[in-house]
């Protein structure tokens, strides 16, 4: 049995609140020093609540950037936006108001004051103008803004910094009437990154909900709901050992010339860099229709990376034919899609339904040991003596025979070997993949690629 849980880190959490475009997200940015939130000039960017740490004079508390929703292009979204904002401001302990201290004071602005002020009274709510870049823009601040019952607005620009470290200092000393402080950095858990991969709407945002069992991030029926990647650290008890992974949903990818602007195409960007950072990666189809070409490119640039797969056929639910047979079939055609990827085990399942997704954690973890395979060097020296007596090295170019005088394994996560082969003399490629073809048949690299380099020695 597997049992799971929501790393929580018990620091103090401020939620920023607001209307669309005032800024949260590059304020959230800003006090988490890195672009973790998308940012851009059109409202109702954010959809999903961001999560991140800030760090002020070498004390940590925890940021949620919340979505705006007075926009149109967001009305679909409009109460899973809500939802989630009313989430956190439940559990912050402080809450943090942005408005544009360019614009006017708008009638939602009012009622949004109106109802924190009302729900929230026991926690601390601070009013920030920001975009406040100039002297002028300080000079003509509404007055109206004095008159939300929030205290007086604190002056900043997210964007050059000015007044966030005044700000920081007003906020810690609130912290610090609390029962819940800020704390000294602790040194990084290290996790294990396992992304969700998929062209838009194959159902990445269902599943992720389905592992982490909260509904973190916003799911729909519209392609490209999710914009960028959202990240939540579990720890799972698995057989009596503890496993701390890091779940990281991604916007869906799809072909360039059906990518449809700034947002998508920077979205995909960062889906792109997240399976670069990332250990494990779930791939996933969708089972209620053909492979596409785009998934096969998707395939193609996961191999690129050496990452470990497991490929995940979703909407299993929705098959007629749920049978051994079937199931057998399709995995066939699924390795004649993706040979570079048969390495990979595959699962059907539903993350709407939830069918099968428990399957998902002990394969996960099976992948994770599997990652970390380490072979001593006489095991893999009575390894390739063997094979290579059963089965001589075949010759690459030139005609010389070509002589095997070492194996060893240089490197793990994901394992890499080096194959020492006799000077002026070459190797076919066809027996460096029987060479990893009977390492998978003898040791646990399930989920996981083999890298094998071949080193010549004048002996």
């Amino acid at each position: 049995m597997i049992e799971k849980t929501i790393i929580k880190n018990n620091l103090p959490t401020i939620v920023l609140i607001g209307r669309a475009n005032v800024g949260k997200s590059t304020f959230f940015n800003t006090l988490l020093e890195y672009n973790k939130a998308l940012v851009s000039n059109i409202s109702g960017t954010t959809r999903t609540n961001n999560e991140g740490k800030a760090v002020w004079r070498g004390k940590e508390i925890n940021i949620i950037d919340t979505g705006g929703v007075d926009n149109d292009e967001n009305e679909f979204f409009a109460n899973e936006i809500i939802a989630q904002a009313t989430r956190a401001l439940d559990n912050s302990d402080i809450i943090v108001m942005l408005v544009d201290a360019k614009s006017p004071l708008l009638p939602q602005e009012k009622e949004l004051a109106k109802k924190i002020k009302s729900k929230y009274s026991n926690k601390k709510i601070f009013l920030l103008a920001n975009k406040a870049d100039s002297n002028n823009d300080i000079m003509n601040l509404d007055q109206s803004y004095y008159q939300l019952g929030l205290g007086e607005p604190i002056l900043i620009s997210a964007t050059n910094g000015k007044g966030v470290g005044d700000f920081l200092d007003i906020l810690y000393k609130e912290f610090n009437k609390l029962s819940k402080r800020p704390k000294k950095i602790k040194e990084e858990i290290i996790t294990t990154k396992v992304c969700l991969i998929g062209k838009p709407n194959v159902g990445k945002s269902s599943i992720f909900n389905k592992l982490i069992g909260e509904d973190k991030v916003i799911v729909s029926d519209i392609a490209h709901t999710t914009r960028e990647p959202f990240d939540t650290d579990i720890e799972y008890d698995y057989e009596g050992k503890k496993h701390k992974i890091t779940f990281i949903d991604t916007a869906g990818i799809r072909r360039k010339a059906k990518v449809d602007g700034y947002l998508e195409r920077t979205g995909i960007q960062r889906s792109i860099e997240t399976i670069v950072h990332s250990d494990i990666i779930l791939l996933i189809l969708d089972g209620s229709e053909t492979i596409s070409s785009q998934d096969m490119q998707l395939g193609g640039l996961i191999e690129k990376k050496s990452k470990s797969v497991i490929i995940i056929v979703n909407k299993w639910d929705l098959t007629e034919d749920n049978g051994d047979a079937y199931r057998n079939e399709v995995k066939q055609m699924v390795y004649s899609h993706f040979p570079h990827l048969d390495f990979s085990p595959i699962l059907f399942i539903s993350g709407k339904t939830g069918y099968r997704t428990q399957q998902i954690f002990p394969t996960i973890l099976k992948t994770i040991e599997a990652r970390k395979t380490q072979i001593t060097e006489n095991a893999l020296s009575k390894f390739i003596a063997r094979i290579t007596k059963t089965h001589k090295p075949s010759r690459g170019k030139g005609t010389k025979q070509p002589k095997i005088l070492g194996f060893k394994q240089i490197g793990v996560e994901p394992p890499i070997f080096k194959l020492f082969i006799k000077y002026h003399t070459s190797l076919h490629r066809s027996y460096v993949n029987f060479i990893e073809n009977k390492l998978r048949e003898k040791f646990n690299f399930l989920g996981t690629p083999i890298v094998i380099k071949l080193s010549k020695l004048k002996k």
